[in-house]
């Protein structure tokens, strides 16, 4: 494809928080920009505030209303495939399947799709209490998904929800983060650990994550970027 825009418009369920949302724009215009194009792209702001309120509640048929609704705007602006840059919304994925007016590119499912790729067995999951406790809403079926234990859980889900509403991960983040997964792959002997949570982009990159793991947000850009141009080469 030449310069100009992509012919198919995405839409991106964004505010899940900022940082990822940002985050993923940012990668999104770096993708298109190495085919010698630009996005064709709307982003619509969810209430983060609600969403994890119904997330922990397991208010799926509440959750997956809501979002449908974001959804029917991006739809009414051009979208015509969507992504939500998040993995605990994904919990009402079912219903949301039901009403969702255009394709949406899931998560949880090309994190699922990796993990059959590289034929893993055992993993932990690093993400928000949701996505760990359900061991991603009972996705990684037959995958052994490591217990962690409650204190554990608590340490990485609070950390998570302070880069939610903080928009950026600190140092000390990543040193908290880092040393939690490096005991697990000790531990346990995982194959590998989910970076279950797109604000963990915020705080690993390639460069100074040195454990075996798998990037859902860059499993997620990629598997939207193949579908966005899946039509039109």
């Amino acid at each position: 494809m030449g310069e100009g825009f992509n012919e198919r418009c995405l839409g991106l369920v964004g505010g899940l928080g900022v940082g990822a949302t940002i985050h993923y724009y940012r990668e999104l215009v770096k993708l298109h920009s190495e085919r010698g194009c630009v996005p064709n792209l709307l982003i619509v702001h969810a209430d983060v505030n609600l969403v994890l309120k119904y997330a922990a509640a397991e208010h799926t048929h509440q959750l997956a209303t809501y979002l449908a609704a974001l959804l029917e705007r991006l739809a009414a602006g051009g979208a015509r495939i969507s992504a939500i840059p998040s993995v605990t919304p994904h919990i009402c994925a079912a219903e949301l399947l039901e009403l969702t007016p255009i394709p949406l590119v899931s998560l949880p499912g090309e994190i699922l799709r990796e993990v059959e790729a590289r034929k893993i067995k055992k993993v932990a999951l690093l993400g928000t209490r949701s996505t760990m406790e359900t061991k991603m809403f009972g996705l990684l079926s037959g995958v052994e998904v490591v217990e962690l234990r409650s204190d554990v859980v608590d340490s990485i889900h609070q950390a998570y929800v302070q880069i939610v509403y903080a928009g950026q991960g600190t140092e000390e983040h990543y040193r908290l983060l880092r040393s939690i997964a490096l005991a697990i792959c000790d531990r346990d002997k995982v194959d590998a650990v989910v970076l279950a949570g797109t604000e963990l982009s915020l705080v690993f990159n390639e460069a100074n994550t040195d454990f075996p793991h798998i990037d859902g947000a860059r499993v997620h850009l990629a598997a939207i970027m193949r579908r966005l141009f899946a039509e039109t080469e």
